[in-house]
């Protein structure tokens, strides 16, 4: 299967990036245009706190080359406040907003809290919710941190919807790699203890692990995925996609030659 592979950052909003990855003097206005210069795609967070006026995300469309990619997170009053139950007006409005970034649009992701467990009633608010999405008409990944919902029904029930199971380093997550979809989604969160501002170079050699990761995605048969860096990662996000390109255009000569 061919397989298009987007690698990004979790932001394109940092001040800490000026000067080591943005040119000097750049303005935060301008930080979305030098961003598109260097990297293909990039996953939208702020959309997690609020969902975004209508002309800021045709400004982000605008602002963006023809082949550039977003991904965003669902607003956490549907998946943290309201925990899927009633939140179909918000439903529609985040995604009537989002759907303005039209072809750019990769993927939106739902992120649920470490607390929120597959308890029965979850389990059935979830299947409820997943069945109203729109699935053929937009990407959409699912991010728990639970291990409880980590079963064949759970599986089973992203499969038939067509929803990616999202791929992170997080503990609860570590060395499940169940693909419920024909596109794969990645995030690389790190620790958020071990690092803080300014996120300004490299803290942590993660070669390591990002050749494990790369050799995991590189086994798999996916039509597009998506992957994205945290600062917390290692300290410095952009540096680390970067390095994760190195690495997995290595990896994928090798399994090439072999």
């Amino acid at each position: 299967m061919l397989k298009k592979l987007y690698i990004g950052t979790s932001t394109w909003s940092q001040k800490d990036w000026v000067g080591n990855f943005y040119p000097p003097q750049t303005k935060p206005q301008d930080f979305l245009v030098e961003y598109a210069k260097r990297f293909p795609t990039v996953e939208i967070d702020s959309t997690f706190y609020a969902i975004p006026r209508k002309s800021v995300v045709e400004a982000w469309y605008d602002k963006t080359p023809a082949e550039f990619i977003f991904s965003a997170k669902f607003p956490q009053s549907i998946t943290h406040e309201k925990k899927l139950h009633n939140a179909s007006e918000e439903l529609k409005q985040f995604l009537d907003t989002m759907m303005l970034l039209k072809e750019k649009l990769g993927c939106l992701v739902l992120q649920f809290p470490p607390d929120y467990a597959a308890m029965p009633e979850h389990v059935e608010t979830m299947e409820r919710f997943l069945a109203t999405l729109p699935t053929r008409s937009c990407r959409i990944a699912l991010e728990v941190r639970h291990r409880s919902w980590l079963t064949e029904q759970f599986f089973t029930l992203l499969h038939q919807h067509q929803i990616a199971l999202v791929f992170t380093d997080q503990p609860a997550m570590r060395g499940i790699g169940v693909q419920t979809a024909p596109f794969i989604y990645i995030r690389w969160l790190g620790n958020r203890k071990l690092l803080s501002e300014p996120f300004t170079h490299l803290v942590f050699d993660k070669t390591a692990d990002m050749t494990a990761w790369a050799k995991f995605i590189a086994s798999l048969d996916f039509e597009v995925g998506f992957g994205y860096f945290n600062n917390h990662y290692a300290g410095h996000s952009p540096s680390s996609v970067e390095a994760f390109n190195r690495i997995y255009a290595e990896v994928c000569m090798q399994r090439k030659s072999a």
